[in-house]
């Protein structure tokens, strides 16, 4: 029986990666050379012909492979396969057109539950002035041991270990700290790590982000992750992305991370979420709901409001979508990004549309130029423990506290003193006499004292420290 669809996408990577095949009778795949019969990766667990417009997952990828009948043939020349031409059937019994990795691998070798092909960059850029003394241009928060024996930066990449393999993360920085992070990842790969030539904002590093994945797969998955976020729960936080991805690559939708509010906090922006979304194979799953809009950094009071109506979430900066949906929200909302998009997909072009271009990008958040602009747009809520760690008041939520208050990562000696936060570098024994609410943080070349009520203050103290010391 004949099933005309819309052409199928092709792929150079050569990959099959599905349970389940079919193989064509008819068309340009029958033709093929029978050491090289045409095999296509694949249907839905459920055995539905492929389409180009209901995209199964994985997708699909025609190839020629080599067959288990002892030919000389090898995976070669990715083809372009035409469901108006080919005839599509689902193998039900070994014959000699069966290949080599199926000849070898079971259907429950293979994963179903996830799309087949996801990246994940990771911004690592930062001013690093919140931590200061501690932070500086060339070493921001992320590459900070503030509460573990790891970066900020380090912990962000454990925690998609097992679940996104190296080669497929991009960890956008900048020139000023380039050298740091590539000092500090000497097992990471090298050409997985950018340095961004100027400071452009959000909405510039996604795009060079999106063309980086999009020379690689134009159908992947894609996760934008801030580095410098604190997450203990490795597990539930891939699940959260997990489901995700799932949602990305159901609806063609952007997706991004909502965090049920603990506190009226008036420091971060917030998301209001409409009605629930079911996704066809999680339709018991209650954490994807339709995002109603973005809302800028409240007032207390109005953070206050946003608690009580309990649908609001807080926005952490984490975005999962598909390739071919941000470029099409790029295309709608930000044509200038997405023709950088174009020429940095192409990988002879990526060195030079990167010096030559990215300088000359409009500097804004992906936020502003996109998000809020998107008019189709998903939450799914965190089923993880999460924390900004924004300012050294949060860092001491990590500390040992005594029972007057002052929490400090190292020694400390205190008389009459109370609600002090101490950080020192290098260890050594601290003492205070009289005083209250401070913040200490010693290290080998500076010493900031102030108080603990003004730490949002700090980034305006650096422009007045000489610059050896910013």
């Amino acid at each position: 029986m004949e099933r005309k669809r819309a052409r199928l996408p092709h792929s150079d990577s050569g990959r099959l990666i599905c349970p389940r095949v079919i193989f064509t009778s008819h068309g340009a795949a029958a033709k093929a050379p029978i050491a090289t019969s045409a095999i296509a990766a694949a249907c839905r667990i459920e055995g539905l012909i492929l389409s180009a417009i209901n995209r199964p997952r994985p997708s699909p990828i025609a190839v020629r492979v080599t067959t288990s009948s002892g030919s000389t043939g090898s995976c070669s020349v990715v083809f372009e396969m035409d469901m108006g031409k080919d005839i599509a059937y689902h193998i039900r019994r070994v014959s000699e057109k069966e290949t080599a990795i199926f000849a070898t691998k079971r259907s429950s070798d293979f994963r179903t539950d996830m799309p087949d092909s996801i990246y994940a960059l990771i911004l690592a850029g930062g001013s690093g002035e919140r931590f200061w003394p501690l932070s500086r241009r060339a070493r921001p928060k992320q590459l900070l041991r503030l509460v573990s024996a790891e970066t900020l930066l380090e912990e962000t990449l454990g925690r998609l270990e097992g679940f996104i393999p190296r080669e497929r993360i991009l960890i956008l920085t900048n020139t000023e700290q380039e050298s740091a992070v590539r000092k500090l990842l000497g097992n990471f790969p090298k050409e997985n790590i950018v340095a961004e030539p100027a400071k452009r904002d959000t909405a510039a590093a996604v795009a060079l982000g999106t063309g980086w994945v999009a020379a690689r797969d134009h159908a992947a998955i894609m996760l934008v992750l801030p580095a410098d976020h604190r997450i203990a729960n490795r597990t539930a936080f891939q699940g959260t992305l997990a489901l995700a991805a799932d949602a990305a690559e159901e609806t063609s939708e952007l997706v991004t991370i909502g965090i049920k509010p603990t506190w009226a906090c008036p420091g971060f922006g917030y998301i209001e979420q409409g009605k629930p979304i079911h996704l066809r194979n999680r339709a018991d799953n209650d954490a994807i709901h339709r995002v109603m809009r973005f809302r800028e950094k409240p007032n207390l009071d109005l953070a206050e409001s946003f608690l009580r109506k309990g649908n609001f979430r807080w926005n952490a900066g984490m975005f999962v979508w598909s390739v071919p949906t941000v470029l099409r929200e790029f295309n709608r909302h930000a044509p200038e990004l997405a023709d950088f998009i174009s020429q940095v997909r192409a990988p002879e072009n990526f060195e030079k549309a990167l010096r030559e271009r990215f300088s000359k990008l409009p500097r804004i958040s992906f936020d502003y130029a996109i998000m809020e602009k998107a008019d189709r747009v998903l939450v799914v809520e965190a089923s993880f423990d999460w924390d900004d760690i924004g300012s050294w008041r949060a860092v001491a939520n990590y500390f040992e506290k005594d029972k007057n208050g002052n929490a400090a990562n190292c020694a400390l000696t205190t008389l009459n003193s109370s609600n002090n936060i101490v950080f020192e570098e290098d260890g050594t024994t601290i003492a205070l006499l009289g005083v209250h609410d401070l913040i200490v943080v010693r290290t080998q070349d500076a010493l900031l004292i102030c108080h603990r009520h003004e730490a949002e203050r700090i980034k305006d103290l650096i422009g007045k420290i000489p610059p050896e010391l910013q």
